[in-house]
């Protein structure tokens, strides 16, 4: 088995480093917390990703795909959080990637209440219904953006107001990703380690099988000679390239 195992080392890889996205607003934010929360990510050694690394004039859209790349996401929410409809559809983006098991992600409340967020409250929700009121027609886009607020914003978050200094809390937002990180890794290894065990048992069944298959010829062309040996022969490799076959499609 461990011959086997050798051989399909490389079935499911697991990359060395996931990639974390973040979703957040503001030219301010960008220019203050987040320049803070970046560099310290980095100096943690964690792939992190904001759109300043996207090329600019490319479509917008090419952030979901980037979205769908990460492993994590962290969802800044600010007062100004629902100004913006694009924040909004990237964060119903990181919600189906979250149904769809792909992705973990981690709410960060910066000056906010998870009330504010779960119930728009305040400014916050003020915003999203000055946004609602300027944007009609648009129902499915309002019922996408309201569900992805209400199931995130209910997640295992990062208060600003639990921490003293600026520095704390970046420090427990760093920790926490690295945490959900590693839980990652270890997850996609178990699948990992799973289908190669899986391939290498159906490999050993097919070596199996065809063992017994030859026996059998064998055990033929010494009982009837050989004169069907030709017709043996042809039978056999039709045979073994349907057994070969199944193996392959069963893995599919």
């Amino acid at each position: 088995m461990g011959s086997l195992l050798s051989l399909f080392a490389n079935v499911g890889p697991i990359p060395p480093q996931y990639q974390v996205f973040i979703n957040f607003r503001g030219k301010k934010l960008r220019g203050e917390f987040l320049g803070f929360l970046v560099d310290a990510l980095l100096k943690a050694n964690v792939n992190v990703f904001v759109d300043d690394h996207e090329l600019r004039g490319r479509d917008l859209k090419h952030l979901f795909t980037r979205i769908e790349e990460s492993r994590v996401a962290l969802a800044i929410f600010s007062k100004n959080y629902t100004e913006s409809r694009w924040c909004l559809d990237e964060l119903a983006k990181i919600k189906e990637c979250l149904d769809q098991g792909s992705i973990q992600v981690i709410p960060i409340f910066l000056k906010m209440k998870t009330d504010d967020v779960k119930k728009l409250k305040g400014r916050f929700g003020d915003n999203f219904r000055e946004l609602k009121s300027t944007h009609h027609g648009e129902k499915e886009s309002f019922r996408r953006w309201k569900e992805a607020l209400y199931c995130v914003s209910r997640m295992f978050g990062l208060c600003s107001s639990q921490y003293s200094c600026q520095a704390k809390f970046v420090s427990s937002i760093v920790e926490e990703v690295k945490k959900v990180l590693k839980d990652v890794a270890e997850k996609e290894e178990k699948i990992a380690e799973a289908k190669r065990n899986h391939l290498a048992a159906r490999t050993e069944e097919l070596i199996r099988s065809v063992v017994h298959f030859l026996s059998l010829i064998l055990l033929l062309t010494i009982v009837f000679g050989p004169y069907v040996l030709g017709l043996i022969s042809v039978f056999s490799f039709v045979l073994g390239r349907l057994i070969i076959n199944r193996a392959v499609e069963s893995e599919w």
